[in-house]
């Protein structure tokens, strides 16, 4: 099972810099029809928190925004169901051995635990991701 972050999440709205960065995009978007995907609880207020960003600096409309969160509702994207208290110690290792944020640890922690390869465009992430073994699409 595939572990979505945020921003490769948020790509399918918000338009990537490059043209390889978009084709990425899609090829993820694309794979959610034969595969589902995983997230942790903290995915959706980050999506949520985009979005209202989004909107105050005028890049999206409500409008797009209810649109994005209707599609994304579609896709066979389900919420980790373990414990955070129960994660506490792994993400906060996770975090210190790759000096990541313990939202990114959090990601990593859930693709270290599920095994399944993780999706993102944040570089640091990524790179504590091929660290570890874990495959990064």
């Amino acid at each position: 099972m595939l572990v979505l972050d945020a921003s490769m999440a948020l790509s399918w709205l918000f338009e990537r810099e490059t043209a390889a960065e978009q084709a990425r995009s899609l090829v993820v978007l694309e794979s959610l029809e034969q595969d589902a995907a995983i997230v942790p609880p903290l995915w959706q207020s980050e999506v949520l928190n985009a979005l209202l960003v989004g909107e105050r600096r005028r890049v999206v409309k409500p409008a797009q925004s209810a649109a994005y969160l209707t599609a994304l509702g579609r896709l066979p994207i389900s919420f980790d169901s373990a414990a955070p208290d129960a994660r506490t110690d792994s993400v906060m290792s996770v975090g210190r051995q790759h000096d990541l944020t313990a939202y990114d640890a959090t990601y990593l922690e859930l693709a270290t635990r599920t095994g399944g390869p993780l999706a993102s465009f944040d570089r640091r992430l990524a790179k504590a991701a091929r660290a570890v073994g874990i495959e990064v699409v």
